[in-house]
């Protein structure tokens, strides 16, 4: 890993990722988690000041970057939530079939590069009616804007982590097997509508 890999990427990520806009859209979502959760790309703990900490058991963390992880340990030190760091890309869950309450996906699928096998694994460790809860920016409703995102996409994905601009959020979760049952979406107020199109909602095995 380099030194913009490892040092300035994530706090780059750490900023967007943390704008009020954001901030406020992570508010709708994460306070619905409940039980055992696992949040596949906890990133540096933007969520842990959302959840109930009266409804949620235990969050296994799943985030490979280093980076992330050390950019966390201050809302690590602030939160009442029990968080064990799950410390692999997505794509590998080391958990038991059938296993956590809530899975929980803010901001994460548009990075991840087998996010076909990432859903599978989360798809295989939500127990029978869990929940997926997700916010997630993606493919945009507006065909000017989706050209724009299908070509500033290959730069803005070798700057950013592996970001993707243009990825159809709902259809990709309800091809992984899941019942996508509610769904909202906007663009986001002071945010490019290239980067803004925000899908949020659940989804539960299919």
């Amino acid at each position: 890993m380099g030194f913009y890999d490892r040092y300035i990427l994530p706090r780059c990520i750490n900023l967007a990722c943390g704008s009020p806009p954001v901030l406020e859209q992570r508010a709708k979502v994460v306070p619905r988690a409940s039980g055992i959760v696992l949040e596949v790309g906890m990133g540096s703990g933007l969520n842990l000041p959302f959840y109930d900490a009266d409804k949620v058991e235990r969050v296994f963390g799943l985030e490979p970057s280093e980076g992330m992880r050390q950019l966390a340990q201050p809302n690590l030190a602030r939160s009442r939530i029990e968080v064990e760091w799950l410390d692999l890309p997505g794509e590998q869950v080391p958990l038991e079939d059938d296993s956590v309450d809530t899975v929980l996906l803010t901001y994460t699928l548009c990075t991840i590069p087998d996010f076909r096998g990432a859903l599978a694994q989360m798809r295989r460790v939500l127990r029978p009616g869990g929940r997926l809860l997700f916010c997630e920016h993606g493919a945009a409703p507006d065909a000017s804007v989706r050209r724009w995102q299908d070509r500033i996409n290959p730069l803005w994905s070798m700057v950013s982590g592996g970001c993707n601009l243009n990825r159809p959020v709902p259809q990709l979760i309800g091809d992984a097997g899941f019942d996508v049952g509610e769904l909202e979406t906007m663009y986001l107020p002071g945010t490019p509508r290239f980067a803004g199109f925000n899908y949020w909602g659940s989804a539960t095995p299919a």
